[in-house]
C-alpha cells in the first residue's frame, strides 16, 4: 500500500504539498510576475477574471482525472465528453425541456460514458489509452454528425444561464462550483475508504487485489466520476457561451493531463495531489492567456503545451527514480 494511501489518515499530511506540487506553485508565481512585467495588461482585473474563468473548466475535469492517473489510468475522452454532454443539454432545452431536466440528463450521460470506459478497462481488460481514445473519436464523430459543424444556439433561458454566468454574492457561479467540486473530491480521496483504495490500486494493483479490494468496481467508479465532472464542465461552458460549440473541449485532455502531472500526481500511480492539480489548472490557463496577450502565433500554442507536458512527464519520471534510490 502506498505511503500516501496510509498518510491519507493523517490530518497534517492531507494538507501538505508534495515536492512537485510546491514546484508548480513556485512556477506559477514566477510566470505571473514575468507576464506582468512583459505586459501590464496581464495583471488587470478583467484579464485575471478571464484566467479564472478559463481555469475552472479544466480544473473541474482535472480533479476527477487526478484519481484516474493516481490509479495508473488515463482518460483521453474528457474533452469530447464535455462537448457531447453540453450539446445534449442544449438540444434538450431547444426541444422545450426544463433546464434542470436537461442538465440532469447531461450529467447522467457523462456518467454513463465514464461507466462504459470503466467497464471496458476493468472488465474487458482493454488498455485505457485505447478505450478512451476510441470514445473520444466516437463522441467527436457524433457531435459532427448531429451539428454538421454548426453551433447550437438559442440558449437564452435565465434558469440555464445562471450556471455559467450567475453569481452567489460576489463569487461567480463557475468558481463556486469548482470550489465545491474540489471539496467533494478532496473528501472522497482523503477521507474515505474509496480514496485509499484508489491510491492503493495505483501503488500496487496485485497487493490491492490480495487484500480484497474490488479493483474492478473502484476503476469503474473512478472513470464514472471523471465522466460526470467532464459533463459538469460541459454544462458550465455551454451556459457561459449560451451555445453548444462542436469544437468545445478540443485539446482539453492534454491540458487536464498536464495540470494533473505538473501538480504532483504521479503517472506511476499511488500518489495524488488535488491542491497541485488546482495549481496546475491555473498554470495552464495562465500559459494560454499569456501566449494570447503576447500575440504569439496560435500554431505555437500547441508546441508550448506539448513541451510543458513533456517536461512534466520527465520531471515525474526522474522524480520517481530519485525517490526509489
Amino acid at each position: 500500500m502506498s505511503t500516501q494511501a496510509l498518510d491519507a489518515k493523517n490530518p497534517v499530511s492531507r494538507f501538505r504539498l508534495s515536492g512537485g506540487a510546491s514546484g508548480i506553485v513556485i512556477a506559477l508565481i514566477v510566470l505571473i510576475v514575468a507576464l506582468g512585467v512583459a505586459s501590464p495588461r496581464f495583471l488587470s482585473v478583467g484579464n485575471l477574471t478571464d484566467i479564472t474563468r478559463q481555469a475552472v473548466f479544466v480544473a473541474i475535469i482535472a480533479f476527477g482525472a487526478t484519481l484516474v492517473i493516481a490509479m495508473r489510468g488515463i482518460d483521453l475522452s474528457v474533452g469530447s465528453t464535455l462537448a457531447f454532454t453540453g450539446l445534449i443539454a442544449a438540444d434538450l432545452m431547444n426541444r422545450g425541456f426544463n433546464p434542470y431536466v436537461s442538465v440532469a440528463a447531461s450529467l447522467a450521460l457523462g456518467t454513463l460514458i465514464g461507466v462504459v470506459n470503466g467497464v471496458l478497462v476493468a472488465k474487458v481488460k482493454i488498455a485505457d489509452f485505447i478505450v478512451t481514445m476510441a470514445m473520444m473519436v466516437i463522441t467527436r464523430g457524433l457531435i459532427m454528425v448531429y451539428t454538421e459543424g454548426i453551433p447550437l444556439t438559442g440558449l437564452s433561458n435565465p434558469s440555464f444561464q445562471v450556471f455559467g454566468q450567475g453569481f452567489v454574492g460576489f463569487v461567480p457561479m463557475p468558481v463556486l462550483v469548482t470550489i465545491l467540486t474540489f471539496a467533494g473530491v478532496y473528501f472522497l480521496l482523503y477521507q474515505t475508504r474509496f480514496g485509499r483504495y484508489t491510491l492503493s490500486i495505483g501503488s500496487n494493483p496485485e497487493a490491492a487485489r490480495l487484500v480484497g479490494i474490488r479493483i474492478d468496481r473502484i476503476k469503474i467508479a473512478v472513470y464514472a466520476l471523471t465522466g460526470l465532472l467532464a459533463a459538469l464542465s460541459g454544462v458550465l461552458l455551454t451556459s457561459r457561451l449560451e451555445a453548444a460549440m462542436p469544437e468545445a473541449g478540443e485539446g482539453y485532455e492534454l491540458d487536464v493531463i498536464a495540470a494533473v502531472v505538473m501538480g504532483g500526481t504521479s503517472l506511476a500511480g499511488g500518489k495524488a495531489s488535488l491542491l497541485g492539480t488546482a495549481a496546475g489548472a491555473v498554470l495552464m490557463a495562465v500559459v494560454r492567456n499569456g501566449l494570447n496577450i503576447l500575440n504569439v502565433n496560435t500554431f505555437w500554442h500547441q508546441v508550448v503545451i506539448g513541451a510543458i507536458i513533456l517536461l512534466a512527464v520527465c520531471a515525474d519520471k526522474f522524480g520517481g527514480r530519485s525517490r526509489d534510490t
